[in-house]
């Protein structure tokens, strides 16, 4: 539109803008801003802006820039004053948070000087993207994984070195083959490659008005080559490099089709030494290094030090503190409760459930496009015989064990699926019309297949399988979360960059950098490296194709900007390359280091000899004598625990001795804990297991994780253990014997002594064999009070005490002989000797 005094005026987002003096004018921010003589006004936009945005949300983004800049800039001031000057250089995530911060006060102070269109400020306002970069240091998580990325810097350094090194020799190698041969004439309107019997050469298709076109990707110099090599390297377009490199002629001589066969060799040769060789040795790199850095946040490098049996042993005490005692679910009293409960805990009852789910999954696999509308009908009947059969297992078991049906995870996720399903059903006609359909409700049910895994025993491999992938999906999680953050910054470079190119070749309204939400997916697509080729010819536009001086927004209006429409080919190749290298070949092989060293993690789990299942046996034995989930047994209970397991942690009875070797902890009340007993049957397991420095070193580091597991453990007093009870116990008995011991001696010594008086008495024989009598008797008593059965250590059993008793009180007027045992027994015979008058009164 032209105003007064031959100004050319332009509608930019529902404003007028008025020129004076033959200058243009733009509208920038929001805000009028008038031009000098000779002069254009250039329009920046924020990192987060994009093409679409209006000049309230712009200006909104600023003063939120204002507010954030101020606020990092407050932070690095406190630590500044907090650790000091020279102590807040000293960690690299400080250095990149002072980094961060001096970028944002330069693009700032840019603004507020309207130096917005110099290049060096516009770069410097597309670094702002870096900030996301401060949550990896607030990230535990995330820091591991770029720690282990650092670390592996100097290895990822010499395995480029290395591939630049033998890619020169194919980029030579290409440039003295193809240097100038990438490029043929084309028609001008449909840009269909022309015969080489319709055009020779160059001068003859220029003649025929004809476009002689060179393909953007080429050997002309070593340069270009790399990023050829590059694209076959990573399979994306390189049957059209080779086929570009097949064709060719000579210079300026338009291609013939397979005109030089024999260049096959030259990309299959790159393909096997190139590819195949020196990319893959990214993943070596990121796999040796993770393992390291894992080792040293799980124990450091002590277990390098350790023998076969001591890393088995390491290995399974890292799994003791995953789980613990369960509460008992109890049959209950009520009778039709009770019915219930066996129908719920009863194999053959999960058996015909995992039929049901079976012919569950078939009937929805059977479901198909334009299928007639009695199987429809059939279907439909079917799947509400399903969801009632599912129905009536959740009130069963809901029933049988009451509130305790939700403790398992399993239940919870029957008991959602059947709630959704039961809705599914009730609201069909409601939801077929809503994002959620019915139908995928149903398909919903298919992931409770996973509970056959519980029932197949005998499938280790594929639950060896799931162990390693559980187990991995922590670390898994960190690794997307840094993929995520990666991309999150290479979406707003790219629509800061290149939000304003032409939309040519494979970029179209959908596939391009204009929004943040296309730049993002547009970046989950090149993270596998699919098409990465396509999108970054498009990039590479360069005049005439495109306009130089000014871009065309959407709206329709027309706005001055360095570069225009067009691309700047050495930061699209940087972009590119650069987002390839670290996500393709780095981010997502950490995947593969991660899966890998778990799947090997599960693999010595198996090795060493006790399972995941000898641990849920032991908790599922513990159950019968800690069915509050107490976590402690009383001590009495301990040796029919042990015995009741069964292999390799049970021990059979008699088993006192190896329990008193174990010198377990008891606490108050006479109890122990899981824990301990746990570990010490592992050990006894595992067989000899040395004990050096470096492995106490390691327990001690799983003792402190076992504290966070167990907070009951700690909190409870030791009063003694199972070695210090028995020693306690022995030396009671021990007293006790002797204090019977020493009794026995007495009433020996007083026996003697009135045996004594009455041999040197007169008295009447009659009255001298009851006295006999009764010192025999004494005798008997004192010997049998002395050979209690319940004296610990004797060989003797009750019987033969018994016997060798009565023998004695017997005997003991008639033979003398010696008893064998800890006391020896004095010969008891006649007192004085016999006379006429004792054996007559023995007649009597």
């Amino acid at each position: 539109m032209e105003g007064k005094e031959g100004c050319l005026m332009n509608k930019e987002r529902g404003g007028m803008v008025k020129g004076k003096e033959g200058c243009w004018m733009y509208k920038e921010r929001g805000g009028m801003v008038e031009g000098k003589e000779g002069c254009c006004i250039y329009e920046e936009r924020e990192a987060f802006e994009d093409v679409y945005m209006s000049d309230t949300t712009i200006t909104a983004l600023y003063y939120l820039n204002i507010i954030f800049c101020s606020l990092f800039l407050a932070e690095m001031l406190i630590k500044w004053f907090a650790l000091g000057f020279k102590r807040y250089f000293t960690s690299f995530w400080t250095c990149l948070d002072f980094i961060i911060v001096v970028i944002s006060i330069l693009s700032l102070v840019a603004d507020s000087l309207n130096l917005t269109n110099v290049q060096a400020f516009r770069s410097l306002r597309t670094l702002r993207a870096l900030r996301p970069l401060r949550a990896v240091s607030r990230w535990q998580g995330m820091k591991v994984v770029v720690n282990a990325l650092v670390r592996a810097i100097p290895a990822i350094v010499q395995v480029l070195m290395v591939c630049i090194v033998f890619w020169l020799i194919f980029s030579i190698m290409g440039v003295q083959f193809f240097a100038g041969k990438f490029s043929k004439c084309v028609d001008s309107t449909s840009f269909e490659i022309l015969s080489h019997t319709v055009v020779a050469n160059k001068s003859q298709c220029l003649q025929m008005n004809q476009t002689w076109m060179t393909d953007k990707i080429n050997f002309d110099d070593v340069l270009n080559g790399y990023l050829a090599l590059f694209q076959v390297a990573t399979f994306e377009g390189w049957m059209e490099v080779m086929a570009a490199a097949i064709d060719s002629t000579e210079v300026d001589v338009q291609p013939i089709k397979e005109n030089n066969v024999y260049y096959y060799f030259y990309f299959v040769g790159f393909i096997v030494f190139g590819s195949f060789f020196t990319l893959n040795l990214f993943i070596g790199v990121i796999i040796d290094n993770f393992n390291a850095l894992k080792k040293k946040y799980e124990g450091g490098y002590l277990d390098m030090f350790l023998t076969e049996s001591q890393k088995n042993y390491y290995t399974a005490l890292k799994k003791l503190g995953k789980k613990k005692p369960q509460k008992t679910i109890r049959r209950p009293k009520n009778r039709f409760h009770a019915v219930f409960y066996d129908v719920a805990v009863s194999g053959k009852f999960e058996i015909f459930i995992m039929v049901i789910i079976f012919a569950n999954m078939v009937t929805l696999a059977m479901e198909h496009y334009k299928q007639p509308q009695y199987f429809t009908d059939t279907m439909k009947i079917l799947n509400i015989v399903f969801t009632i059969i599912f129905i009536l297992e959740a009130a069963i078991k809901i029933s049988g064990t009451g509130l305790q049906y939700f403790r398992q995870p399993w239940n919870v996720f029957d008991f959602i699926i059947v709630v959704l399903s039961f809705i599914g059903i009730l609201m069909d006609d409601v939801l077929s019309s809503s994002i959620i359909s019915p139908t995928l409700l149903r398909v919903l049910r298919v992931f409770r297949i996973g509970r056959v895994l519980r029932l197949v025993k005998a499938a280790k491999g594929i639950r060896k399988l799931l162990f390693a992938l559980i187990i991995s999906l922590p670390a898994l999680f960190n690794v997307g979360a840094l993929l995520f953050l990666v991309m999150y910054i290479y979406a707003i470079v790219g629509m800061s960059s290149f939000g304003d190119l032409k939309l040519t070749g494979r970029m179209d309204e959908i596939v391009n950098f204009q929004t943040f939400g296309n730049s993002f997916m547009l970046l989950i697509r090149l993270a596998t490296s699919a098409g990465w080729n396509d999108i970054l010819e498009p990039m590479l536009i360069e005049p005439p194709y495109c306009n130089d001086t000014h871009v065309v927004k959407p709206d329709g209006s027309v706005v001055s900007l360095t570069n225009g429409d067009c691309g700047t080919p050495w930061l699209a190749i940087l972009f590119m390359t650069s987002y390839i290298l670290i996500i393709f070949l780095i981010v997502i092989n950490m995947y593969i280091a991660v899966i890998l060293e778990n799947f090997n993690t599960a693999h010595q789990a198996e090795e060493v000899g006790i399972t995941e299942d000898d641990f849920d046996m032991f908790y599922v034995i513990w159950e019968r004598y800690d069915p509050l989930a107490t976590q402690f047994i009383k001590y009495d209970h301990l040796s029919s625990l042990v015995a009741d397991l069964d292999k390799p942690l049970g021990i059979p009875k008699p088993n006192e001795i190896a329990l008193v070797a174990f010198d377990l902890p008891i606490v108050e009340g006479d109890k122990i804990h899981c824990l301990d007993i746990l570990m010490a049957l592992v050990k006894y397991a595992m067989g000899d297991v040395e004990e050096t420095e470096e492995l106490q070193t390691l327990r001690d580091q799983m003792e402190i994780k076992f504290r966070e597991a167990f907070p009951n453990r700690v909190k409870t007093t030791i009063k003694s253990s199972t070695m210090q009870k028995k020693k306690e116990d022995v030396a009671a008995r021990t007293l006790q014997r002797s204090w019977k011991r020493f009794k026995m001696q007495r009433q020996l010594k007083s026996i003697t002594q009135l045996a004594m008086l009455q041999s040197a008495s007169k008295i009447d024989p009659q009255a001298k064999a009851t006295g006999i009598t009764g010192l025999g008797q004494r005798l008997s008593n004192a010997l049998s009070s002395f050979f209690n059965p319940s004296r610990p250590g004797s060989a003797m059993s009750r019987s033969s005490i018994r016997s060798i008793a009565s023998d004695i009180s017997i005997a003991a007027p008639q033979s003398a002989h010696h008893l064998n045992s800890t006391l020896e027994v004095p010969t008891i015979g006649r007192i004085y000797p016999p006379s006429d008058s004792d054996s007559n009164a023995t007649d009597l």
